[in-house]
């Protein structure tokens, strides 16, 4: 059984987030906390596998507990579940080593997803002491189809940059270039402009053209909503 320890300082959405984690078999709620200093109380006293993390808490940021936890000694997992929707707040959870981000609001399926390829990540992790290339594929993978939706990542992409590119042009307001969306998830044109072309042929991304005054067409990309 894999304990959670479900964060959001809202008492409802914490409520919600935690009978949802409950319907997951395989899953059990250890606890509930609104602030970053009851969940670090929490998990002082009581150890868990795995924690729901909202980023807006009312007395510090999710990420700054999560570094602070790290520089505890603590190596709990983490999975944030937050409305923070721009780059700077993905990349930081990217880089402080949060296993998935889920924004809000999203769908039980949604959460089931994240959870799912965590259970088969601790799967993967737990088959062996050593790992040739084929079991450290699957470990990076477990985590990886959750983040890329129904259809898997060609060999050579790397679900965390799909999953930025999809952050980007979620958050944005309209449809955006390339050139754009290499801008605002500081990747090179290239490598954004693969990305979306992928997302593209995966019915993730919608694409338009915009003429300018070359007569050339822009070619624009917006996230496909449900």
């Amino acid at each position: 059984m894999i304990d959670v320890l479900v964060v959001d300082d809202d008492v409802r959405v914490a409520d919600v987030n935690a009978a949802y984690v409950a319907k997951i078999p395989g899953f059990a709620v250890a606890g509930r906390a609104h602030t970053a200093a009851q969940a670090l109380a929490f998990l002082e006293r009581t150890p868990v596998d795995l924690v729901l993390l909202d980023h807006y808490l009312p007395d510090e940021t999710g990420l700054d507990l999560v570094a602070r936890l790290r520089q505890l000694g603590h190596h709990t997992d983490v999975i944030m579940v937050t409305a923070a929707r721009d780059i700077a707040t993905v990349q930081a959870a990217m880089r402080q080593g949060a296993l998935q981000y889920l924004v809000k609001p999203f769908t039980f399926a949604g959460l089931r997803a994240k959870l799912d390829g965590y259970a088969a990540l601790r799967r993967a992790l737990a088959s062996g002491d050593e790992a040739g290339q084929d079991q450290v594929d699957r470990i990076f993978g477990a985590l990886g189809g959750a983040s890329a939706g129904p259809t898997a990542l060609p060999k050579g992409h790397s679900p965390l940059t799909a999953g930025l590119v999809r952050q980007v042009l979620r958050a944005a307001d309209g449809p955006l270039s390339a050139q754009e969306v290499a801008d605002r998830s500081q990747l090179s044109r290239q490598t954004a402009q693969r990305y979306l072309k992928l997302l593209e042929r995966a019915g993730r991304v919608r694409l338009s053209l915009r003429y300018g005054e070359t007569g050339r067409p822009e070619h624009r990309y917006i996230w496909r909503t449900p």
